[in-house]
């Protein structure tokens, strides 16, 4: 990188970075000497990790960034540029997620679901692409999911989100070849962060229907596999962090990356697996079965 050439900090912006995964990520980088901006929409978070990287002299700072708001994308982005003279590396990693069926999630929800996790991330790549391939060279990291690759019960809205994240993320690969820009994929798998807790409360509205409406079965059963992935779950943020980093600086970033054990399975099952074997294993994960009435 142009950066790392000159001698200074390569300079990165993350997004959704003051909570789980992204702060994870923000603080390991800027441990590596990397000029961390480490952007978010909630002020207290915000000051905790800033007086976080004063305690320990990191090269890393914080902005409000709503990745919703089209002006708020575009002054933060020329804050990191009048600062840094360069965003080497953008990972878009801010993103929500709603428990619903397809059926009975609302439109406002679905509208909801895809600001955040693509529009956000189409947004926020477009306000830095022309600066990336001014300088024929950076590095643009997807926040994906395991939920990219499958679909299980009431995480449709989210998992099409993720799915869509995929499909522009193989687009950039190529579009972005020609101007020295890699585009990377991470897809973690299930990691206990703050997410699951905020994922409860944007799906509240639910909540009768999760208990007794006619998909409260499939609800349950999904609230318990969830559960059980859970309690089985020994992936922390910081492991995710370290295959970011990875992703960083590889000379030649793979196009894919996985994080946790199940995020590796589903991966290749998903190559060597016919549909009807993969969904019965997510059935069957799940313990969806056909309704005896």
């Amino acid at each position: 990188m142009r950066s790392e050439q000159a001698g200074s900090k390569p300079a990165v912006l993350i997004t959704g970075a003051t909570d789980g995964l992204g702060r994870a990520t923000a603080l390991l980088l800027a441990q590596r000497g990397y000029r961390v901006f480490a952007a978010g929409r909630s002020a207290e978070k915000r000051a905790q990790l800033d007086a976080l990287a004063r305690d320990q002299k990191l090269p890393l700072e914080t902005l409000h960034l709503d990745v919703c708001d089209d002006a708020s994308v575009n002054t933060g982005v020329a804050q990191v540029l009048a600062k840094a003279g360069a965003i080497d590396v953008l990972i878009n990693n801010a993103g929500v997620v709603y428990i619903a069926t397809v059926e009975e999630m609302s439109m406002a929800d679905w509208r909801g679901q895809f600001e955040t996790n693509l529009f956000g991330v189409i947004r926020v790549t477009q306000a830095v692409l022309p600066h990336m391939r001014e300088r024929r060279q950076g590095r643009i990291v997807m926040m994906s999911s395991v939920a990219g690759l499958v679909t299980p019960p009431t995480y449709g809205p989210y998992s099409a989100s993720k799915h869509a994240v995929e499909a522009i993320s193989n687009a950039l690969r190529h579009e972005l070849y020609p101007f020295g820009i890699a585009t990377v994929l991470i897809e973690p798998g299930y990691i206990v962060t703050g997410i699951q807790q905020a994922a409860a409360e944007l799906s509240k509205s639910y909540q009768e229907k999760m208990t007794s409406g006619p998909y409260a079965k499939i609800y349950g059963k999904a609230r318990d596999a969830r559960n059980s992935t859970r309690a089985a779950s020994g992936t922390t943020p910081e492991d995710c962090a370290q295959v970011i980093l990875r992703a960083v600086q590889a000379k030649n970033p793979k196009a894919r990356y996985t994080v946790t054990p199940l995020a590796t399975f589903v991966k290749w099952s998903k190559r060597l697996l016919s549909d009807s074997l993969q969904d019965a294993l997510i059935r069957r994960s799940t313990g969806v079965t056909r309704d005896a009435r």
